[in-house]
């Protein structure tokens, strides 16, 4: 059957599509920037004055979709739950966290210059580029990952390259007044473990989340708001037990071999391995609920070679970019690392106290005790790690102390907003009743992160009658959620506009909606049309809004 683009009264020429002769033609990167800034969903910073490479503004629909994205993490993460409390700290904190965290010393990319075109680069990324500038003249010396990809020029070595942007703190540019923009929002949560923990009512296990705004000087910023120099993250920290806590309290530690029920209540003998595999299942729920399939995203385990010193087991969430495969959020195991470093560095205890912990050491008798030492030293001593450091520890945990461990799933609000635009956008070669090509282009948002959740249109704006009752709806509407007032042009024209901002509803009041109170709601993917009251409509809308 072939569907309306028009809604139907009113003496409006309407147009039939035939979907089942839809052509799909996804994104290209540069189809969607132009409709991203066509549309008002980013723009290029500082545009007027020629740009600032590695910054983005978001317009007025981008910013919508922007705080959906963050409200509906949020939501996900810290409301829709019982153990996660919420964190909203500063940009620039104190310097020493990030001698602590590591920041200060270790982040940073090699970067590497051209002798001849001077253009700087990130070492790591040229083979990328020569990718990238396959279709353009080639260099000097084709295919050499050791010349510049731009011009062919020879490169200087690699160098380290902090990505931390400096600042200065008071009115004297000193070196004592040295700050940072930080890179990463995870480290004010670990600095603030302990005020969270005694103010929040929680016990380990829980998390603590932040959504902010955080700094890196990338050597080369590239693909559109992918990587970026400012951006936000949304970011939990969720502090468990370590396995050796666990053991003691429950008598064994449940492992994924055990073949644990991920889907089913938190459990309180999961072991670390557990503990994640159970956050990378929450994330993919969470990208699922806002718009991602499971089929468009990769879960890969970062191999041994590949993990950062102190981590156990990372996996990288990654989706099918135009420009390629890359990581769209990252679940990794931490350990102690975090909370033990900012303990040397700070002095300030990082401990626990775990009374439940405590009162299961009571019941071990001596022997007991030592066995367990024994066990615990014969672990850590194959792991690398000090095995009068590993009594001490367990010491500690028979007085119910310990340094948690923590899990952290780390996401980008900007590469998801990506990612979701880019599997939103479709051009769809339709046919007419006449049998000629009409391409529209159409963003398939999920309702829940959609900057426009419906847009309203008087079929006749010269009717008052149609006008009063559009606009009571509008005004209705409009305070729960975001809408939009459509009087321009013929129906077809508004629907398409609606298409491309990823409106998922479009209602047309008419004639018969003032004598019965019914109006069509035009349904953006399947462009079918079905005449509801206001409460089916809200009862529909709603059911689409919830997690």
């Amino acid at each position: 059957m072939p569907a309306k683009a028009a809604c139907a009264g009113g003496g409006e020429i309407m147009i039939y599509y035939s979907p089942v002769m839809a052509e799909e033609n996804k994104s290209s990167l540069d189809a969607l920037s132009a409709l991203a800034k066509r549309r008002g969903f980013i723009y290029h910073s500082s545009e007027i004055y020629g740009g600032m490479p590695g910054f983005w503004d978001y317009g007025p629909l981008g910013c919508e979709l922007k705080q959906n994205v963050k409200a509906a993490w949020w939501q996900f993460t810290v409301r829709g739950r019982e153990d996660v409390a919420g964190l909203d700290a500063t940009i620039i904190m104190h310097p020493k966290i990030w001698k602590a965290s590591g920041h200060l010393d270790t982040f940073a990319d090699p970067m590497t210059m051209c002798k001849d075109c001077k253009k700087l680069m990130r070492a790591d990324q040229i083979k990328d580029i020569y990718a990238e500038q396959r279709k353009k003249p080639q260099p000097k010396v084709p295919g050499s990952d050791f010349f510049c990809p731009h011009c062919g020029g020879e490169l200087t070595e690699p160098k380290p390259f902090n990505l931390m942007f400096k600042t200065i703190v008071g009115p004297i540019d000193d070196p004592s007044n040295v700050a940072y923009l930080r890179p990463e929002t995870a480290q004010a949560i670990f600095a603030q473990f302990l005020n969270v923990l005694a103010t929040s009512r929680q016990a380990v296990p829980f998390g603590i989340a932040q959504m902010g705004k955080s700094f890196r000087n990338e050597v080369t910023p590239r693909n559109y708001i992918f990587r970026s120099r400012e951006f936000e993250q949304m970011e939990l920290e969720f502090f468990i037990r370590p396995d050796e806590a666990v053991e003691l309290l429950h008598g064994h530690v449940v492992t994924l071999a055990d073949n644990p029920d991920l889907n089913g209540p938190v459990q309180d003998d999961w072991g670390w391995e557990v503990w994640h595999k159970y956050w990378v299942e929450q994330r993919k729920k969470f990208l699922n609920a806002v718009g991602l399939p499971t089929e468009r995203f990769v879960e890969y385990w970062q191999k041994p070679d590949e993990l950062a010193h102190y981590a156990r087991a990372c996996v990288d969430i990654e989706y099918d970019f135009p420009f390629g495969r890359q990581e769209l959020e990252g679940i990794a195991a931490r350990s102690d690392f975090d909370l033990t470093q900012h303990q040397k560095h700070s002095g300030v205890p990082q401990t626990v106290f775990d009374d439940p912990l405590k009162q299961a050491a009571k019941k071990l008798d001596d022997a007991a005790k030592a066995a367990f030492i024994a066990k615990v030293q014969a672990d850590w001593v194959a792991r690398g790690k000090d095995a009068l450091a590993a009594e001490k520890f367990c010491r500690d945990l028979f007085d119910g102390k310990y340094v948690p461990h923590v899990i952290e799933p780390s996401a980008g609000v900007d590469r998801l907003m990506l990612a979701l635009l880019c599997e939103a956008y479709e051009e769809q070669t339709l046919k007419d009743e006449k049998g000629k090509d009409d391409v529209r282009t159409v963003l398939h948002f999920s309702p829940k992160v959609a900057p426009v959740k419906a847009a309203i249109f008087p079929l006749i704006k010269k009717d008052e009658a149609q006008m009063k009752f559009a606009r009571d709806l509008f005004e209705k509407l409009r305070r729960k959620v975001n809408v939009q007032w459509d009087v321009s042009g013929a129906i077809g024209r508004r629907y398409r506009r609606q298409d491309e901002a990823g409106t998922p509803w479009c209602i047309t009041v008419d004639a018969q909606t003032v004598e019965d109170g019914t109006f069509t709601v035009r349904e953006r993917d399947s462009m079918a049309q079905t005449r509801m009251t206001y409460e089916q409509f809200l009862a529909m809308m709603y059911a689409a809004l919830e997690f």
